[in-house]
Formats: structure tokens, C-alpha cells, sequence
């Protein structure tokens, strides 16, 4: 049995927060700059400079990234030999939400009762948490600032099992097309297929976090996401929708199995700062 003290998770979480608002992935920093080499418009090329030119001095200055900071989105992966101490769990990975926020000066963006109030909570708490228990004795943590502007353009479906592969294409690309410029392009479009309504909305963000240029290793669900981005690609928006060849950097999509009745498609896009970082303690 592994100890692992509650002060560890939120120092870790509070540093990764700070880090992934101002330095972008080193794999996103190279698709956008191998779309910029690709794109055919002057306009999109000119935007996709600024993109960069944005991304540089984000991480020049140590100022975030984006104004947008985020909700806390957070994937943790407990290792079943792990004991954690010092306090509660989740507790301990609010702290670090909160302390992270307030030290990075990231723009706090949860609200309370947000169908009536709205009022802040000035700290960007709660987290959204997703935890899995897994073999071994160590604790991941994988935190994500998801942007409103990319998440509202979430979409889900349940659609008959009879639309089949096409279906799922034509749902998906349809998505993207009714965003337009809303989650600022060129985007990483997360897919999910399969399961139920909350597991397939669940892996298409996850699906985010794959780094880019890495195919799902089935196959037939790789062809998919080929055949996705073809057709993205070809819709015109363009980086941050001034037109242009470059709409999406990849396609990532995720299968679940699904009920014999079912066909549950859920699209999550990712803006292009697509900010996440990792560590395993």
C-alpha cells in the first residue's frame, strides 16, 4: 500500500492548472504550425500567425493563453494499491482548483444556480471530476481548462441503429458545421460512440486528450476519424472562421459498446488552445 498525502494532490493540481493556461502541448503547437504550411487562403494563414504569434507570447510573458480560463475539468486515474491521506479526496482537489485560479490569475468562471443567479464563485470551484479506479499504486492526474465557447457547441444524439457508420459521419460533420467560428478553429473534434448518454458524451472529451497524430489503434474506428476530417476539412470555415482548408487538426473518436436498440453519437470540441497537462504521483 502506497500513501499519498492530500497536499500533494492539491499542490500538483494548483501547478497544472497554472501550466496548462499559458503552455499549449507541444503536439497542438505543431499541427498549428503544420496547418499554417498547409493552408491554402492568405487570410487563414495570417490567422493561424496570430494564433501562434498568441501562443509565444503566452508563454513568454507567463499570461494565459486565452482570457477564457476555463471550467476545472479533471481525469483522475487512483491506483487500487493508493491510500490517501490528510484529509478528503475531492476536498483536496478543489483546494487546488482554488489555489491554482487565484495564484495563476486565471479568470474565474463558475457560476451558482446558473439557470437564475449566476452568481460567481470566485474561485472556479467545483471541479468537474471524473475518477477511475485502476491496477497499481499511483495516482494520475489530468487536468483540462475547457472553454465555454468550445463546450457549448457540445452536441448528442441517439440515433437509429440503421444509420449506421454514415450516420455517425454525417452527424458529426453536421455538428461542425452548425459551429461555425463559435468554438474558434481549427479545432480537435472529440467523437464518442457507444455506451449510454452520459458514457458517450464521457469518452468523446476524453478523446481530446489522445495526442495528435496518434490514430485510434482499431482500425476501422481510425478510418473513421479519417474519413471525419476529410469532410470537416472540406466545409470551408476555416481557422477561426474567415474561410480557409484547415477547419479541424484531427479527429479523435472513441467506441463503447451500445444496446442492441441504440446508436449514441456525442461530438466535444476542443478550440484550438486545446490546454491539458498531466502528472502521476
Amino acid at each position: 500500500m502506497r500513501v499519498i498525502d492530500c497536499q500533494q494532490v492539491t499542490e500538483a493540481i494548483s501547478n497544472l492548472f497554472q501550466e496548462a493556461s499559458i503552455h499549449l502541448p507541444e503536439d497542438v503547437l505543431a499541427f498549428l504550425k503544420q496547418a499554417r504550411e498547409g493552408e491554402e487562403s492568405p487570410v487563414a494563414r495570417q490567422v493561424l500567425d496570430g494564433i501562434l504569434e498568441n501562443a509565444d507570447i503566452s508563454a513568454r510573458e507567463l499570461i494565459p493563453i486565452c482570457q477564457d480560463c476555463g471550467a476545472a475539468v479533471i481525469f483522475l486515474e487512483l491506483g487500487q494499491e493508493v491510500h490517501i491521506t490528510g484529509g478528503d479526496f475531492y476536498t483536496a482537489v478543489n483546494e487546488g482548483v482554488r489555489q491554482g485560479y487565484d495564484k495563476g490569475y486565471l479568470r474565474k468562471s463558475m457560476v451558482r444556480q446558473p439557470y437564475s443567479a449566476r452568481v460567481n464563485t470566485k474561485d472556479n470551484t467545483p471541479a468537474i471530476i471524473h475518477a477511475d479506479i485502476v491496477p497499481g499504486d499511483k495516482l494520475k492526474i489530468i487536468v483540462m481548462p475547457k472553454g465555454g465557447g468550445s463546450e457549448n457547441m457540445t452536441r448528442f444524439a441517439v440515433l437509429p441503429p440503421a444509420r449506421g457508420r454514415q450516420g455517425v459521419i454525417d452527424f458529426v460533420v453536421n455538428a461542425v458545421d452548425e459551429a461555425g467560428s463559435n468554438p474558434c478553429p481549427p479545432l480537435i473534434v472529440g467523437v464518442g460512440v457507444g455506451g449510454t448518454a452520459e458514457r458517450t458524451l464521457l469518452i468523446a472529451k476524453k478523446a481530446l486528450l489522445r495526442k495528435l497524430g496518434e490514430p485510434n489503434p482499431d482500425a476501422e474506428v481510425a478510418d473513421l476519424e479519417k474519413e471525419i476530417l476529410r469532410r470537416v476539412n472540406n466545409l470551408g470555415i476555416g481557422p477561426m472562421g474567415y474561410g480557409g482548408r484547415i477547419t479541424a487538426l484531427a479527429v479523435h473518436a472513441e467506441v463503447f459498446p451500445a444496446h442492441i436498440a441504440s446508436l449514441p453519437v456525442a461530438v466535444n470540441l476542443q478550440c484550438h488552445a486545446a490546454r491539458h497537462k498531466e502528472v502521476i504521483l
